[in-house]
């Protein structure tokens, strides 16, 4: 489960910084235990709840101004390998934000993903899924950037952890990496504005081309369940042993019909850390801007996920289709 933070602008906002919730899941692949993550969607495929996920932050827009978003998604599976998500997220714009510079509150448009997981291999702790994520135009309001027309986002998925490494390597095998990579879709090529010019009385035209851009992003993770419980228990405190140290990299860069909107990527790089528990999990980390495009001050991300699968197998966590739920715990997260 995570929330995109960054993204090009489609609107009028130019490169606009609007968050949007996408799907994710906690997977268990061998004896990995992929979390989910903040930043970027994790493979897996899974019955979860994200509430509240809540992002302060300034926005790259000149002027700079502050925003809040607060999100909550829900992922439910159709059967054991394929989920559909369902997101929604506020948004509070400080002034001078917001289309006429004196602030503005609302909802961004609604966002379904479609997920279905390909290949998972449990020697080798590697999961791949593909999806299919769509913000449905109209839903949101205008006041807030959200858009009138839909767009439509496939995305590949991965993680990899590293505890195939030989024995010389082994203080190495608590270590992870998950990706993604989608291409977003605006459903309209462009947007075209008519006013009138206030000096002359003249009717004015104003024509916004919508990019398409390539969402892309990565985490490298320290899991010390992992470490504990499949490499060496250094008899840690209890706390350490629930935490997962992770650095997230979340970027988007405009592709095509690039017209009004430039190719600079945007983006953040987001140290953090995440709390595991066997029902839940609580995760906070710091959004760092890569350029002044991508915002003014660093801003944090905090996010209390819920595991339904493990809260109630045999009801809301199990999936709608298909034979008995596989265990969600194989190793102890705590």
């Amino acid at each position: 489960m995570s929330i995109r933070l960054w993204r090009a602008g489609l609107s009028g906002f130019a490169i606009a910084l609007v968050p949007l919730t996408e799907s994710g899941a906690h997977e268990i692949v061998g004896n990995r235990f992929f979390p989910a993550t903040l930043g970027i969607d994790d493979p897996g495929v899974n019955d979860e709840l994200s509430l509240p996920t809540v992002a302060v932050f300034k926005t790259g827009a000149d002027p700079s101004f502050k925003q809040r978003d607060i999100s909550v998604e829900f992922s439910k599976r159709i059967t054991e390998a394929f989920a559909v998500s369902f997101g929604a997220t506020h948004t509070h714009l400080s002034a001078p934000g917001g289309p006429i510079g004196m602030g503005a509150n609302g909802f961004q448009n609604l966002e379904t993903t479609f997920k279905y997981r390909v290949f998972k291999n449990p020697e080798h702790e590697f999961v791949m899924s593909v999806g299919l994520s769509v913000e449905w135009g109209g839903t949101g309001s205008a006041n807030i950037g959200a858009e009138s027309f839909n767009v439509y986002t496939p995305t590949l998925y991965f993680g990899k952890g590293w505890g195939d490494l030989p024995d010389t390597l082994s203080w190495l095998r608590p270590v992870a990496i998950t990706g993604q990579v989608g291409y977003a879709i605006p459903g309209k090529s462009a947007t075209t504005t008519f006013g009138i010019d206030p000096d002359t009385g003249d009717q004015t035209i104003d024509t916004e081309f919508n990019p398409r851009v390539l969402n892309w992003g990565a985490t490298i993770q320290y899991s010390m369940p992992y470490l504990r419980s499949a490499v060496v228990d250094l008899s840690l405190p209890d706390f350490i042993n629930h935490l997962v140290p992770l650095v997230e990299a979340n970027l988007q860069t405009p592709v095509a019909n690039t017209l009004t909107s430039g190719t600079t990527t945007t983006g953040t790089i987001n140290p953090g850390v995440l709390w595991v528990g066997n029902k839940f999990q609580f995760g906070v980390e710091a959004l760092i801007p890569i350029n002044r495009q991508s915002g003014s001050n660093i801003g944090v991300i905090a996010q209390l996920h819920y595991y339904l699968d493990d809260i109630d197998p045999r009801g809301i966590g199990k999936p709608i289709f298909g034979g008995p739920v596989q265990p969600a715990s194989p190793f102890p997260r705590n």
